[in-house]
């Protein structure tokens, strides 16, 4: 494949492939037939980085071939969503010629929402300094009419805000209106109608279920915060700091009452519960944790996690590595039945392939 190009009229046959593959990995387990959720074949991705490459007055967005290490110009890019694609070359055309702005700019990072706001990332191999952000400024307001973007300037030890530091994601899900906090340099799902398909596939199955909800990995709280109306309580838990302050933040802008967040791995929680009923000054006892959601990293969950979960009558398992999800099931499957499977086409045109199963403790 060209780096950076599309081919819509190969799509559903790469599609296909995956999801066979998928498939017959996962055939010991008696998996039934996946549901299939397909992405849009072109202008579908939320994030983009690029290096910028000069040459005299020109200047243009660059990648690497990931086996030659080729450098490759990109003057269009129809894997980004259209309002990246039709700013690459907006931004390029504004900085071309604005000294304080193109000088010494080494890369630049994007980040869009379904809902049309979008982050630009400006990283500099020099310092920068308060006429930087007089420039970024004015072209914020500049391309105000026709953009809502907020700049970022970074350097070594060094950020510049024109305003804000994220974009806020908003979009129905069953009727209702969600929004989620996406802060740069975090973790976000990539694939933004595709990450739309996984809710409602995920709230599908939660609707059918009873109790509460514990979640590990829950980021920013993509999952557990679509989920939350269809649990009395939830309990989330995640490593990182700033995907919890978002998604304090996600609960607060969603008024979401239901559902705590709790800093902590997934070998803590697991050493935890098994210590007894006690989280992190969280009583379990007064609560019916029948189900747990893990979206694990590809690595998968860990040995202790594998016990965790198994411990649940219902597991909604999100896999962005077949592989390991294969493995996991190793263990899961001695006590659990696969009710549902899906596969969602995060990244198109790869061999990377999301998907998701439901188990279903089996009744002995």
């Amino acid at each position: 494949m060209s780096v950076g190009q599309v081919f819509p009229e190969q799509y559903s046959e790469q599609l296909t492939d995956k999801v066979n593959a998928v498939q017959k990995l996962l055939s010991d387990f008696n998996a039934p037939e996946a549901e299939i959720f397909r992405s849009e074949p072109e202008h579908y991705r939320l994030r983009a980085e690029f290096r910028i490459w000069h040459n005299g007055d020109d200047i243009y967005h660059a990648m690497f071939d990931s086996q030659t290490r080729d450098k490759v110009r990109i003057d269009h890019f129809p894997v980004a969503c259209r309002t990246i694609a039709d700013f690459m070359p907006m931004l390029l055309a504004n900085i071309q010629f604005n000294h304080e702005l193109r000088y010494k700019l080494y890369q630049v990072d994007y980040l869009a929402t379904l809902s049309g706001e979008l982050l630009v990332s400006l990283i500099y191999k020099r310092p920068l300094t308060n006429s930087w952000l007089e420039q970024a400024k004015q072209l914020t307001d500049k391309l105000a009419e026709q953009y809502n973007v907020k700049f970022i300037g970074r350097s070594r030890k060094q950020k510049l805000m024109v305003s804000t530091d994220y974009v806020t994601e908003q979009f129905e899900l069953d009727g209702s209106l969600l929004q989620y906090q996406q802060v740069e340099g975090s973790f976000t799902q990539p694939n933004g109608e595709v990450n739309r398909q996984m809710l409602g596939w995920a709230k599908k199955i939660a609707q059918q279920l009873s109790g509460d909800l514990l979640e590990l990995y829950c980021g920013n709280g993509n999952f557990s915060i679509a989920l939350a109306p269809c649990f009395n309580k939830v309990v989330a838990t995640e490593i990182s700091r700033t995907s919890i302050k978002s998604a304090q933040y996600n609960i607060a802008l969603n008024k979401v009452s239901n559902l705590q967040v709790l800093q902590m791995s997934a070998e803590d929680v697991s050493a935890a519960m098994q210590q007894g009923s006690v989280l992190k000054q969280l009583d379990l006892a007064d609560m019916q944790l029948n189900t747990i959601l893990v979206d694990p990293p590809r690595a998968g969950l860990d040995s202790a996690t594998e016990q965790l979960v198994s411990r649940f009558d219902d597991i909604i398992y999100i896999s962005c590595n077949p592989q390991t999800l294969a493995q996991n099931l190793q263990t899961l499957a001695k006590t659990h039945d696969i009710a549902q499977l899906a596969v969602f086409d995060q990244f198109p045109y790869t061999h990377h392939i999301e998907s998701g199963v439901w188990l279903r403790r089996r009744q002995s």
